[in-house]
């Protein structure tokens, strides 16, 4: 890292790299993200010199300081030892999470609120800030679909492992019979994929319609035609967004969840192409969930990748995804 740094501040001190200011911000960024990696073990590895000392001193005045230090130093190292799981070109930038109800109705639908908010509630214990781009709710209860943008460092990296289906096991609260109920959400995520990433938007490729923002009632329900959806034709895919008051700023969120799906089907049909000449190719489709959520005749959450389960359900719904994403990341890398 110091010697990427080291070239990147020599390019840095070209004057001319100020001709083009988005190039120039663009390495400017990059710059003091290295700075920050770099700091963030110099400092770790000071403090770990520094408990060290503490410790040959074997004062037992200072053992139960240097006992939380030492349970700090570990917490620290774990966490970076998981961020060098997290070397995918996009794991350390910004995501776009998108839940989609499926089968199951009104049940899946509220579902899908409720992944929404399990997923609010993580974002907000690792420090992360959400915006809520495009959200359609249900007729009775819950949502239909829902797009946020997450933002912080290794948001993608971290929420990579959540794409996929995730099943509900539990008795219907909109069931008058209080049968026990099987519902489906998919979760969708992107990386926030910069201009420099190789996917060009032809606008004639692009069909752009405006329409008035839905909403509950009340003041918020916009007058004007401020919603955007955008249509690739060529692949058929579709992208909207409906939060922001401004037109303008609803296209071009719009637009970056448009190159998201862009970017992720053109790894996707690179890697099929790779497991082809592989000899391992095996179709795509809406397949068995990755995640199993059951609030009745028992509680648990299990993975069905990795095995890894929790008997607190309430906790997982609650946001706490770290053992879930830990285990995956390290399944990836031949861990246990």
């Amino acid at each position: 890292m110091q010697a990427e740094l080291k070239d990147l501040e020599k390019q840095a001190e070209d004057p001319t790299i100020w001709d083009d200011p988005q190039s120039a911000q663009k390495l400017m960024k990059k710059i003091a993200a290295l700075r920050n990696r770099i700091e963030s073990w110099e400092i770790l590895i000071h403090r770990l010199a520094d408990a060290r000392e503490l410790a040959e001193m074997d004062d037992e005045s200072i053992r139960a300081d240097l006992e939380k230090e030492a349970a700090e130093l570990a917490h620290q190292v774990h966490q970076k030892e998981l961020n060098t799981m997290l070397s995918g070109e996009y794991d350390q930038g910004d995501a776009l999470l998108t839940i989609n109800a499926g089968a199951g109705g009104t049940d899946s639908q509220d579902w899908s609120q409720m992944l929404q908010r399990m997923y609010l509630r993580w974002a907000e214990r690792r420090g992360y800030q959400t915006e809520i781009l495009d959200i359609t709710e249900g007729e009775e209860a819950g949502i239909k679909s829902v797009t946020i943008a997450v933002n912080g460092r290794y948001a993608y990296g971290y929420l990579r492992p959540e794409k996929g289906v995730h099943r509900l096991v539990r008795l219907s609260p909109f069931d008058s019979n209080n049968r026990r109920h099987t519902s489906f959400t998919q979760v969708e995520v992107l990386p926030q994929v910069e201009d420099d990433t190789g996917i060009e938007l032809d606008p004639t490729d692009l069909k752009i319609e405006t329409f008035r923002a839905g909403g509950a009632g009340g003041q918020n329900v916009q007058k004007n035609d401020t919603a955007v959806r955008i249509t690739h034709i060529p692949s058929g895919i579709v992208a909207s967004c409906q939060n922001e008051r401004s037109q303008t700023q609803n296209k071009e969120n719009a637009l970056k969840v448009l190159k998201g799906r862009l970017l992720e089907l053109k790894q996707q049909e690179e890697e099929s192409e790779r497991a082809k000449l592989r000899g391992e190719y095996q179709k795509a489709e809406w397949g068995s969930q990755i995640r199993s959520y059951v609030l009745h005749p028992y509680q648990m959450v299990k993975d069905h990748r990795t095995n890894f389960e929790v008997g607190n359900a309430q906790s997982v719904l609650d946001g706490d995804l770290d053992g879930f994403i830990e285990a995956y990341l390290q399944s990836q890398v031949g861990g246990t």
